[in-house]
């Protein structure tokens, strides 16, 4: 499709929480369903999360009467959108572009729903043209990051078919930690919890992640301007992109918003199905890793004296382990029960461990800063798998090559 990601940036905040941190912050708390937390903790893989908080803050806070939904919105305003602007700058720099030159926003979040959106506010700080075109995407969750590369895929190849350029800037936030009060707080109300103990508050953490995505006659330009550096060049190429809801799915996860916050579902089936959801839209999507390579033909009619050319024999299909994979790093049991399913070493997936046990599950940003580390961690496979999921339950894939 003539479609390149030419440019990546991640940012996390500062602060990072050990698993002793965690276990710091809740022991006061004497409560069954929180120390069955503490336990899920210290089995999570997680070494590091990050957070806009440090560990002390939470301590501050009333279990007893959590903040209110409004403090959230104002938080995410005050450290979420410093994390983006951050994040896209990186990007920016990356793909050698400025500001000037972005043609479309892709923004995707899931832990606010303030409006104006928190989109609008990053492309002002970045100084973007008032009259750029503009998308914001919410609940899809943990998939986000890639259902807005599919979403900006989409906008770049139509931009192409009617000859002109598209920078599409994609970026995402997500600021987790923030609810960990209002979760605590479920936690201890221990009827509830015995029916629907969330165990988000183990796992998730703060970041945001950020690329650029050019279609050809964008990239063409761009190298031929000669005085932007690295304008021009490419790190991915996009080959396909699609997505899927599995039936009967739709209350195995949500994130609701509640008066003390959002409200994590996350059911037990969850890493079951999402492992199970992987393999099918690989094989629908795997064709594109063979089928872009250019092929002979011929415009000439067979003749009585020029026999028919013999077909060329079918490439094998590619294995999952064949490619390089960024899977969404949901959960320690959705990395090894994938790695088992797929057929796949730690090395196809050294990125997803590298930000999983170093930063968490930053929810829809975290494929994004997949993608990034991937790209740094050496040569690799060429051709490069990415799969996320959200709420629904949806998985969304894009096929790349490097």
């Amino acid at each position: 499709p003539g479609l390149y990601i030419t440019g990546l940036g991640e940012q996390y905040p500062k602060h990072k929480w050990t698993q002793d941190d965690y276990d710091r912050e809740k022991h006061p708390l004497t409560k069954a369903s929180v120390q069955k937390l503490l336990a899920i903790n210290r089995l999570t893989g997680i070494k590091t999360r990050s957070s806009v908080h440090p560990p002390s803050y939470f301590l501050t806070e009333s279990i007893e009467n959590p903040p209110t939904i409004d403090h959230y919105g104002r938080v995410y305003k005050q450290h979420g959108i410093p994390l983006a602007i951050g994040a896209c700058r990186k990007a920016l720099l990356d793909a050698g572009l400025r500001p000037e030159d972005v043609t479309h926003i892709v923004a995707v979040t899931c832990t606010t729903s303030s409006n104006a959106g928190f989109d609008l506010y990053v492309a002002q700080a970045l100084g973007l043209p008032s009259s750029i075109d503009r998308v914001l995407l919410h609940g899809v969750g943990c998939a986000g990051g890639l259902s807005a590369v599919r979403t900006a895929a989409n906008i770049a190849a139509g931009a192409t078919s009617r000859g002109k350029p598209a920078r599409v800037l994609v970026f995402a936030i997500e600021l987790c930690t923030i609810f960990l009060t209002a979760e605590l707080a479920r936690a201890c109300d221990e009827k509830q919890a015995e029916a629907d103990l969330s165990i988000g508050s183990t796992i998730f953490s703060d970041g945001a992640g950020a690329l650029v995505l050019c279609n050809d006659i964008a990239r063409q330009e761009d190298a031929a301007g000669g005085e932007r550096g690295d304008a021009g060049k490419t790190v991915y190429e996009l080959l396909d992109w699609g997505n899927d809801v599995l039936d009967k799915s739709l209350g195995e996860m949500s994130f609701e918003v509640d008066p003390h916050g959002f409200k994590l579902t996350l059911s037990k089936l969850v890493p079951a199905k999402a492992i199970a959801a992987i393999q099918p839209i690989f094989s629908r999507l795997r064709h594109s890793f063979t089928s872009t390579s250019p092929s002979p033909s011929s415009t000439s009619s067979p003749t009585s004296c020029q026999a028919s050319p013999s077909p060329s024999p079918s490439p094998p299909p590619l294995l999952p382990s064949d490619c390089d994979w960024a899977l969404h790093p949901g959960g320690i049991t959705i990395l090894k029960g994938a790695q088992s399913a797929l057929q796949l070493t730690p090395h196809h997936l050294r990125a997803s461990w590298d930000v999983y046990q170093n930063h968490g599950n930053s929810s829809s940003a975290t494929v994004l800063v997949v993608l990034n580390r991937l790209r740094r961690m050496g040569e690799g496979r060429k051709d490069v798998a990415a799969v996320s999921f959200g709420p629904g339950l949806s998985v969304e894939m894009v096929t790349m090559r490097r």
